[in-house]
């Protein structure tokens, strides 16, 4: 996967007539072992190479809804620039360098346009236009050249607050149909999950957590970078539910003694005012918001039941209401603390080295360059680069390993880890809000906001079937009574019944929180799971296909054998290390260091070119000399007889063989081979024992080579000598069986395969930003380890969604039926409602648990 893709996927797919050399030209650089280079145009794993025909095309419309990198309608669309002003924006899916120029050119046809630039490195495009000029025209045509763009400016005013107090679903749509009702209001996303609120407005931060407190919530701005505050444990609260909780059994212990029945009636009376308040508020507001959540109901069956001297009942459901809600905020809390766990692996304050002295600071005002100390057994503060000593450290809160890290001078650190030993100093590469834990908290939690299908369906059925069971009470209290069955007070307290079985609260929450704390579980563990939609992918994934190199293999080749036939070994060597100097693949790296180590300089060489799966060449001393496979010095008809069997013979060994000469000669073969990690048999059969029942190998090395590394690894079946092209044929090959197919890279090569799977897994992704970024699921450990955890995570997800969602419907279905017998009293419906959220919550909670 190249830079940053984030929303490619979203992109319609095009083929841009005049760009369509720029894949050929970088797919050159592809051969039979890795599908794409780094520095390939189409690098990204979202995008998907058909040949070298188009240079990039979309994903699947499937993976589109559910990229991270999915962006909003903007609100600011009608906004002109002036005379001269500058207006930015983000373009999202430009994963090729010359797009950049293509948005150029397009804008540069519009007219008031005076300057368009486009930072491929930055994915920013900077727009100067006159008073004429519309970002509507601006914003439409980039979308025609098949990319999407995020006005900048339009963060100006966007806000972050933590919200407490949100029990339900219908909370947070409660909230932001209220602010929506607020002029100075743009835009406002409440998410329950993560207790999260963004709002865009133009007043102040004290009328947004004035409005928020009118409808029965606590809101307090969250400052950039500044970790999410651990809600207060109410204690006030529950010392008025204590207070109501008495109230209510003077009341009836009063109604068996003789007490007078109006102060009964009052004890009740007060004790729905104390508990009722805050709920009857709350309803106000939603009403006049036009929503219909549990308070709304909660309070219609609380007055209902006082209007008709039900106050004993009354009291009880008001009371039960209260109680139910701090047990499922007390309850909820746990899976919101799994981002703030993460925020507090990073220190808040850093030990800065200016001149001989040693300097405390806070994180938020070190910069880039500046060096850190660190003592043994303290946590890393900052990304960054050791410049003196050497240590351990323990990486478990960025990848998940237990055995610490060794670091030398030279070596990369992450922020939130632990120097296990030595003294060292790191100079900072990161500002506090980059570093990689401060990236991995982002991304779970815009994870954690992202609506998984089975959360947007019950969300959907949530709104439908609430109104049409409130319809309903209101029918049920109606046309009975009023066609003589039974007595009004009789039918008032059974509709009464029904508002209080009206809202689904259970049903509404039993995904979300199952997903917060699966995602929650999963980063603490190493592993970065993109969004609920890809969290019950993963728990449907029944084959996974490995890229062998740098995948089931180290990726780190070692020359094992060199044999000369028509010259000098170092010649040979030197020829090799003029040849492959310019291939960035592992095994041309991997001849090129050992000529290094040896001290065997190159040659003059020039008019390189690459040999699309076969091979490279170059032109030295006059003469085209080549570096390649068995099939490349086929095709020049050259006596290989006894070569053949030589490479036969080193290639059933397990090894790979690059053979060197020119049109007319062989001058010699090396022999390379490579290292299957430690990790990789162990991790293969612990996804056996979770239920992945097919584990395919891809490879563009030779049979020999492939059907070794098989048998070593017990994977299922493999496919050798493939082409980047033809690990796409085989994924869909899978896919047309029946699979749900997963491809696993190491986050930079077989962008096509990645692109075509039903889910694109990349590894190392600690220090990869664009593996973070483009991937559906990351394994920030450099090896397989943690992916049978993340499978059982899934499937054991997956199946807790389905015990709360059928939980729910049963509870619910059997308190709509004993309401008609009379057998269901309000005090019980709000029981069977509040009590059911919280089995439904713990429930998921036991996802925290799930051990890796």
């Amino acid at each position: 996967m190249a830079d940053k893709c984030c929303g490619s996927e979203k992109k319609e797919l095009i083929t841009i007539e005049n760009e369509k050399g720029c894949c050929s030209s970088q797919a050159e650089k592809v051969d039979s072992t890795n599908a794409i280079e780094t520095d390939s145009c189409c690098s990204t794993a979202r995008k998907e190479m058909k040949g070298l025909e188009s240079c990039c095309s979309s994903k699947d419309a499937e993976k589109s809804s559910s990229c991270s990198g999915e962006i909003e309608e903007s609100p600011i669309n009608n906004i002109t620039p002036v005379e001269g002003e500058k207006v930015e924006y983000r373009i999202h899916g430009m994963d090729c360098p010359s797009y950049a120029l293509t948005i150029e050119k397009g804008l540069s046809r519009l007219d008031n346009i005076q300057e368009a630039k486009v930072n491929y490195n930055t994915a920013k495009l900077q727009v100067v236009g006159n008073n004429a000029l519309s970002l509507d025209s601006v914003e439409n045509e980039v979308q025609k050249l098949g990319f999407k763009t995020e006005p900048l400016k339009q963060n100006k005013n966007m806000r972050i607050y933590n919200v407490e107090g949100m029990d339900c679903g219908s909370c947070a749509k409660s909230i932001e149909n209220h602010l929506n009702t607020i002029p100075t209001v743009t835009n406002v996303s409440v998410n329950f999950s993560t207790g999260k609120m963004k709002v865009e407005h133009e007043n102040s931060v004290d009328e947004i957590v004035s409005e928020v407190s009118k409808i029965g919530f606590k809101a307090s701005e969250r400052e950039k970078g500044s970790k999410p505050t651990e809600t207060a444990k109410g204690k006030e609260g529950y010392g008025l539910i204590t207070l109501t909780g008495i109230l209510i059994v003077l009341g009836f212990i009063g109604s068996y003694n003789g007490v007078s029945p109006i102060m009964t009636t009052i004890l009740y009376a007060v004790a729905i005012v104390i508990s009722g308040f805050k709920p009857v508020r709350s309803a106000y507001y939603a009403i006049k918001s036009r929503s219909l959540d549990m308070n709304v109901l909660m309070s219609a069956a609380a007055i209902g039941a006082a209007l008709i001297g039900e106050w004993f009942e009354g009291a009880t459901v008001v009371w039960l209401f209260a109680l139910g809600n701090a047990l499922q905020n007390r309850s909820i809390e746990q899976t919101r603390k799994s981002i703030r766990n993460l925020m507090d692996l990073a220190p808040s304050e850093a030990w800065i080295k200016v001149g001989s002295e040693l300097v405390k600071k806070q994180v938020e005002e070190v910069s880039v360059g500046q060096i850190v100390v660190i003592k043994p057994g303290d946590r890393i503060p900052l990304d960054g680069e050791v410049i003196q000593g050497e240590t351990s450290v323990n990486q478990a809160p960025i990848t998940g390993e237990s055995i610490p890290v060794d670091k030398l001078i030279g070596d990369s650190v992450y922020a939130g880890t632990i120097n296990e030993s030595g003294s060292i100093e790191i100079k900072v590469t990161k500002l506090v809000e980059d570093t990689t834990i401060a990236k991995i908290i982002h991304l779970v939690e815009e994870a954690q906001e992202q609506k998984a299908p089975t959360q947007a369906f019950i969300d959907k059925f949530a709104s439908i079937y609430t109104p049409i069971v409130f319809v309903l009470a209101l029918v049920v209290i109606v046309l009975p009574p009023l066609f003589g069955f039974g007595t009004w007070g009789e039918w008032v307290y059974k509709g009464l019944a029904l508002l209080v079985v009206a809202c689904p609260c259970a049903l509404v929450i039993s995904t979300p929180v199952a997903i917060v704390s699966a995602i929650g579980n999963a980063a603490k563990n190493g592993v970065l799971i993109k969004g609920g939609t890809f969290l019950e992918r993963a728990g449907a994934i029944n084959a996974i296909a490995f890229d062998k190199t740098g995948t089931l293999t180290e990726g780190k080749p070692k020359v094992s054998e060199i044999e000369a036939l028509t010259t000098s070994e170092d010649e040979l060597v030197s020829l090799a290390f003029t040849l492959e100097d310019y291939s960035t693949h592992p095994i041309a790296k991997t001849i090129v260091e050992y000529a290094k180590d040896k001290g065997v300089r190159s040659k003059n060489g020039e008019l390189f070119k690459s040999i699309v799966g076969k091979g490279v060449q170059a032109t030295i001393d006059n003469e085209v000399h080549y570096a390649g496979n068995l099939k490349l010095f086929d095709e020049m008809n050259i006596s290989m007889d006894d070569v053949k069997s030589r490479v036969d013979e080193i290639q059933s060994q397990g090894k790979t063989v690059v053979i060197v000469g020119t049109q007319q000669e062989i001058m010699g073969i090396i022999s390379v081979s490579d290292t299957i990690r430690t990790t990789t048999v162990e991790a293969l059969n612990g996804l056996k024992q979770v239920g992945v029942n097919q584990l395919v190998m891809l490879t563009g090395d030779n049979e020999g080579t492939a059907k070794m590394i098989s048998n070593e690894t017990n994977v299922n079946r493999y496919f050798a000598e493939l082409l980047p092209e033809d690990k796409v044929d085989v994924i869909k090959q899978l896919q047309s069986e029946g699979h749900k197919v997963a491809m696993v890279g190491d986050g930079i090569n077989d962008a096509p395969a990645l692109a075509t799977s039903d889910l694109g897994i990349a590894m190392g992704g600690a220090g990869t930003d664009t593996a973070m970024e483009t991937a559906d699921i990351v394994l920030m450990a450099d090896n397989l380890e943690k992916l049978p955890h993340t499978v059982k995570l899934s499937r054991k997800a997956l199946a807790i969604i389905k015990q709360n969602i059928w939980f729910s419907l049963i509870v619910t279905f059997i308190a709509l039926i004993l309401i008609f017998p009379g057998w269901l009293t309000l005090w019980m419906a709000v029981l069977s409602d509040t009590g059911a959220a919280i089995i439904v919550i713990l429930n998921a909670l036991r996802l925290l648990k799930v051990k890796g």
